[in-house]
Parts: structure tokens; C-alpha cells; sequence
């Protein structure tokens, strides 16, 4: 719980510090393995001392060529882990850094096939908190889920 407190509290500093201090400890990356869309950051790291919080965008079952994966939530699903973890290795961790889920699904059925997926990736000694929601539709009506990631990876700094 204290590490949670500090963390709010590191970053309650650096966002009422102003512009000039977000300037100096905030780096948006990108893995040249996951699809890029122009305009959008996949992701970005708040550094927070010993350890960075990265947020990541809502990630979608495209592989690098921007093409779909699979036609079923558990299909899909394994892609964009794939593609999380791809985003998250860009700084140094991996989706077991994950803290926080929002998971956007077409149907709310299909969600134990999302979780068989997702157990396999994330730390389950430690499980993420998360959000469900059941949409109507995502940005494509053969894109089932959407999910987005917020990790914190331990740094070298003390």
C-alpha cells in the first residue's frame, strides 16, 4: 500500500509541477513490431525515480503490417498481447509489469475465452486491477476487443 502512495504522490508532483517538469520526464516509444497509426503514440513512460508507469494505447489484434489476427476473442486476444508485450519490452519489461486493464469487448459471453488468454501473460501472484466494458462496435466491425495496459517497470535509478 505505501508504494501505491508514493507513487500517487510522484505523480500528483509532476503533474501540478507544470509543463516544464512533464517536458523532462515523460518519452513516448514505439516497437517497430506493432502497427503504427499516425497520429497516435503507443505508448508513454512517466518517469517516477526507481521506477517508470507506462500507458499504453488501446491495443487491437494487428500484427506489424497492420493486418488483422485471428476471428475469435481468444485469437485476438493473443495478439494483442503480443503486441503489448512488444510495446512494454521497448522499455526494458513485459506484460507481468502490467498494473491495470481496460478491457473493451463486442461481447461480454466471449469473456472467459479473454481471461484464458490473458492468465498466460500477466503476473497472476499479482493480478492487474481491470475494467470490462461490452461495446457496440470498436473502430472495425471484425475487431472484437480492444485492451488497454498501464505497467510500472523497476529502473536502475535508487
Amino acid at each position: 500500500m505505501r508504494k501505491i502512495f508514493v507513487l500517487v504522490c510522484t505523480l500528483t508532483f509532476l503533474f501540478s509541477s507544470g509543463q516544464r517538469t512533464m517536458n523532462n520526464t515523460i518519452e513516448y516509444k514505439s516497437s517497430p513490431e506493432v502497427f503504427s497509426i499516425q497520429g497516435l503514440s503507443q505508448s508513454v513512460s512517466i518517469d517516477c525515480g526507481s521506477s517508470k508507469m507506462i500507458l499504453l494505447s488501446g491495443q487491437v489484434p494487428l500484427d506489424s503490417e497492420g493486418n488483422l489476427v485471428g476471428n475469435s476473442v481468444e485469437e485476438q486476444t493473443r495478439q494483442i498481447f503480443k503486441n503489448i508485450d512488444l510495446v512494454l519490452k521497448e522499455y526494458g519489461g513485459s506484460a507481468k509489469d502490467i498494473i491495470k486493464l481496460g478491457i473493451f469487448i463486442t461481447d461480454i459471453a466471449k469473456t472467459p475465452g479473454f481471461r484464458k488468454v490473458r492468465d498466460t501473460y500477466i503476473n497472476l501472484q499479482n493480478p492487474p486491477v481491470s475494467s470490462l466494458v461490452e461495446v457496440s462496435a470498436l473502430f472495425r466491425k471484425d475487431v472484437l476487443i480492444e485492451v488497454e495496459a498501464t505497467a510500472v517497470i523497476k529502473t536502475n535509478k535508487e
